[in-house]
């Protein structure tokens, strides 16, 4: 016998060969649709060497000192000082180049009975080249859709190698798994409580991929790919952000044909809901990009809210004296919400969902509806229209997360404080002033132990109100253009993201 490092039964003649070692991309998917799409991953990473990866080898040559120069690497060094057996059950990512992509091929690929090694019983034909001879005229064929992707694959840069700087990350198999990592800065705070929330100091990120004001941004509310933060812009888009490592933009998806004005996480974070002055509704699978639930509105929308305990389930509101809420199931209206207004500026579930809140642009005193208005969910009837008498509208309003009460961010350049249970009176003692609106649509909210209140302003200030004092901690100069949103982190204690006018995100700690 011939000292090659394969060995062979007996000998086959060039044309089994041919037969043979040719692979047919079509039979073995065929045989395999199970494992198509990892065969296909290992694929496009591999570096292509000059020669063909599937180069046909006669069999004739078996001098162990001919050698083919694609294939000397440390896994055939390996080989031949210990005798190991190549069919191994795992792709090494570690072995670039024309190595890489024969194990691939190889595990895969289904033992042939003419020509399996008899000590075994796989065959090992295609794993080694036994001589630098070949069959001319013979070139394996490569599906059109693999030598597209796989030129698209050597082009890009790993996502560890980008910064703010690169171009956004495509609909990859990197961009998947950079959405569905878990960080390792937020790993700490999983298994444990939320501590006291520690004001931020510093700039860490600062985004500005998108061309037009940020109309809302939002963490994803699963904790352990809480590093994703969502934004809507103006300019037509929405955009995905890994926040917390990189600060890179990580998928964009432009489904709306206007500016797009609310947009909100799925409960499961796995889809996103928007809505803009296209008058359109999108459901959006955040992997792949596609409209699970599409619907034109008639009205220009501009808030919606997912049900707090009914995840298919929400409420959106925009130019129009209706409010709605839908099923994303049957893509129907379940109940619509009539008031004698223009437009509605957001709205606000209440404990457990059965009761919310609607801000409205009703700002006479002798309106039968006032700014903000109670609203039975299940009946659809109004609870109270007479909770806020003064003549200033509300753009936003959110809850504390441990307390009973909400504030309302008021034109008047404060926030007032109410009571979240009937019949919703107001805290004349609480009054968050010190910050500006003039007009522009700026966010409130809490930090999630509930000890603080944070507000834009629209001069380009972040505003750090203590709840129980009303009393200004801090303001930090975060923009230039009027700052219509500040979040802080639901995990890490100590984060927060600000968006402004001019299209510009920031993250600080």
């Amino acid at each position: 016998m011939s000292s090659s490092l394969v060995a062979y039964d007996d000998s086959d003649s060039e044309t089994e060969t041919e037969k043979t070692d040719v692979p047919h991309a079509s039979s073995r998917q065929a045989s395999h649709p199970s494992t198509s799409v990892n065969c296909h991953q290992y694929f496009t990473s591999a570096s292509f060497c000059t020669k063909s990866a599937y180069e046909v080898q006669s069999p004739k040559n078996t001098d162990n000192s001919v050698m083919s120069t694609a294939c000397e690497d440390p896994l055939e060094h390996y080989t031949q000082n210990n005798n190991t057996n190549l069919a191994s059950p795992y792709c090494r990512r570690a072995y670039s180049g024309h190595t890489a992509l024969c194990m691939s091929y190889k595990n895969y690929e289904q033992p042939s009975s003419s020509s399996t090694n008899s000590g075994n019983g796989i065959s090992q034909k295609r794993l080694l080249k036994d001589s630098t001879t070949t069959i001319k005229g013979i070139r394996p064929y490569i599906p059109k859709r693999f030598r597209q992707e796989n030129s698209t694959m050597l082009r890009q840069k790993e996502p560890d190698q980008r910064n703010s700087s690169d171009d956004d990350v495509k609909l990859d198999i990197a961009g998947e798994q950079t959405l569905s990592k878990i960080s390792g800065l937020i790993k700490p705070y999983l298994g444990s409580k939320y501590k006291l929330t520690e004001l931020p100091k510093s700039l860490v990120f600062y985004m500005s991929k998108h061309s037009g004001p940020v109309n809302e941004i939002q963490w994803c509310p699963v904790r352990e790919q809480s590093h994703l933060l969502l934004s809507a812009s103006m300019d037509k888009t929405l955009k995905i952000w890994d926040a917390v490592d990189t600060g890179c933009c990580l998928k964009t998806y432009s489904c709306h044909s206007c500016a797009v004005r609310a947009a909100q996480w799925s409960s499961c974070g796995r889809r996103i809901l928007s809505g803009g002055f296209d008058s359109m509704l999108h459901l959006t699978d955040v992997e792949t990009g596609k409209q699970v639930f599409s619907y034109k509105n008639e009205f220009r929308i501009s808030t919606l809210k997912f049900h707090p305990t009914e995840s298919n389930v929400f409420i959106c509101g925009g130019f129009s004296p209706e409010v709605k809420a839908w099923d994303v199931r049957t893509s129907k209206v379940l109940r619509v919400y009539k008031a004698a207004v223009q437009q509605t500026l957001d709205i606000l579930f209440l404990t457990e969902g059965r009761e919310f809140l609607t801000s409205t642009d009703a700002v006479s005193r002798d309106s039968a509806d006032r700014t903000i208005i109670a609203w039975d969910f299940q009946s659809a009837a109004k609870i109270s229209n007479q909770i806020f008498h003064e003549r200033y509208t509300c753009p936003s309003l959110t809850l504390h997360p441990k307390e009973s009460v909400f504030v309302a961010q008021t034109n008047g350049n404060y926030m007032a404080l109410f009571s979240a249970q009937r019949p919703y009176r107001i805290n004349k003692k609480k009054r968050y002033e010190g910050h500006k609106v003039e007009g522009f649509a700026v966010g409130c909210e809490f930090s999630p132990d509930g000890t603080l209140l944070v507000t834009g302003s629209s001069d380009g200030k972040v505003v750090f109100y203590n709840y129980h004092t009303a009393r200004i901690i801090r303001t930090l100069s975060a923009h230039k253009e009027a700052c219509v949103s500040a979040i802080f982190h639901p995990v890490l204690p100590s984060l927060l993201a600000t968006c402004d006018w001019a299209g510009e995100i920031k993250i600080w700690q």
